[in-house]
């Protein structure tokens, strides 16, 4: 394996399984992209725009007619726990895109596959642990610069321009409610920059921003405090207005210090005089703002391959991540003091 190619598939090709393909047959060189599956028109920009001639609209049958080593799933999260099981049972190495999936007796199914398959790979895909700012900020935290930890709070806002592409995913499918879909990434930073579990969750949601939700039971924004085991406090900020772009950041409050990441979500180090004012340009989207970091994550996935390594971030985590996004949206559903069973 050391020596030569890993061969991969790839199940799903909507926005992030686009980004994820071509990284994977553009940015790294350990991987031979030898096959995908999706839906029949997103299979028509596979073969021109990557050349791959091995399509399929059904995952099963791509995993057994083709020679493969691994499988990246990016299909829709209701299907990962049955896309993983597949796979896992099949040989691949699996590389799946969080959440883990909505239902949480097919995701418990899934946890026990992967552990009954302890030699091959399964990488879940939190890819905020892979950016340099996230890494940079971690890195001051142990080594005590801010102090220890008193709060933490999240945001996790989309713009305002991909409501009504939100709206239609959510009217054809489970998006698991405004915690899990939005703040996955910040539950899990809150686990992963301070070591502890939450017990104890408040939540609230509102449609203010777009009322339209309410007809497919969705909310736009929701807002979610933790107490966590240690007696730190986090605030999940979970929304889909943000006018100006993509909103996602991350506060941390020390007993000595503060950190801040992506208060501004700049683009570049421009800055524009206009007679409009003075105005610094703002990344879109989630694409734009962790490009390197999906990039850097699959050159992980292959390296815990050919290393035979399992990666720092555990199935475990992925579930816990789960559980937690659930209780808040159990909150909201309930107006009551949710407790968090890990």
């Amino acid at each position: 394996m050391n020596n030569k190619k890993i061969r991969v598939a790839i199940i799903g090709l909507g926005r992030l399984g686009a980004i994820h393909a071509k990284n994977v047959a553009e940015q790294n060189n350990d991987f031979d992209l030898i096959a995908v599956c999706a839906a029949e028109e997103q299979l028509k920009w596979a073969k021109t725009q990557l050349g791959i001639s091995a399509t399929y609209t059904d995952y099963r049958k791509m995993i057994d007619e083709e020679q493969l080593d691994a499988v990246f799933i990016v299909g829709p999260t209701a299907l990962h726990p049955e896309m993983t099981i597949y796979a896992l049972n099949a040989g691949l190495h699996v590389f799946c895109e969080k959440p883990l999936g909505v239902d949480l007796q097919s995701v418990n199914e899934m946890v026990q596959t992967i552990h009954s398959h302890p030699k091959q790979i399964f990488q879940s895909g939190f890819m905020r642990r892979f950016d340099s700012s996230y890494l940079y900020a971690k890195k001051m935290v142990e080594n005590g610069e801010i102090g220890k930890i008193i709060y933490i709070r999240g945001y996790g806002i989309d713009p305002l321009s991909g409501i009504e592409s939100f709206t239609k995913f959510a009217t054809a499918s489970d998006s698991g409610g405004i915690f899990l879909d939005m703040n996955i990434h910040d539950i899990d930073l809150v686990r992963w920059f301070t070591g502890h579990e939450p017990v104890r969750t408040w939540a609230l949601a509102n449609n203010i921003a777009a009322p339209e939700l309410e007809k497919i039971n969705e909310y736009e924004t929701g807002v979610a405090q933790l107490e966590m085991d240690d007696g730190v406090i986090a605030t999940l900020v979970g929304g889909r207005h943000a006018a100006h772009g993509y909103q996602v950041e991350l506060e941390i409050m020390g007993s000595n210090g503060w950190i801040r990441i992506g208060e501004h979500p700049e683009k570049n180090l421009v800055t524009l005089f206009t007679n409009k004012g003075v105005v610094r340009p703002v990344v879109q989207d989630f694409v734009e703002r962790f490009s390197q970091a999906f990039i850097d994550e699959i050159k992980a996935f292959a390296a815990n391959i050919k290393n035979k390594t399992q990666p720092e971030a555990t199935v475990e985590d992925g579930l816990k991540a789960l559980k937690i996004a659930k209780a808040c949206q159990k909150s909201v559903d309930t107006n009551q003091i949710v407790d968090i069973k890990l």
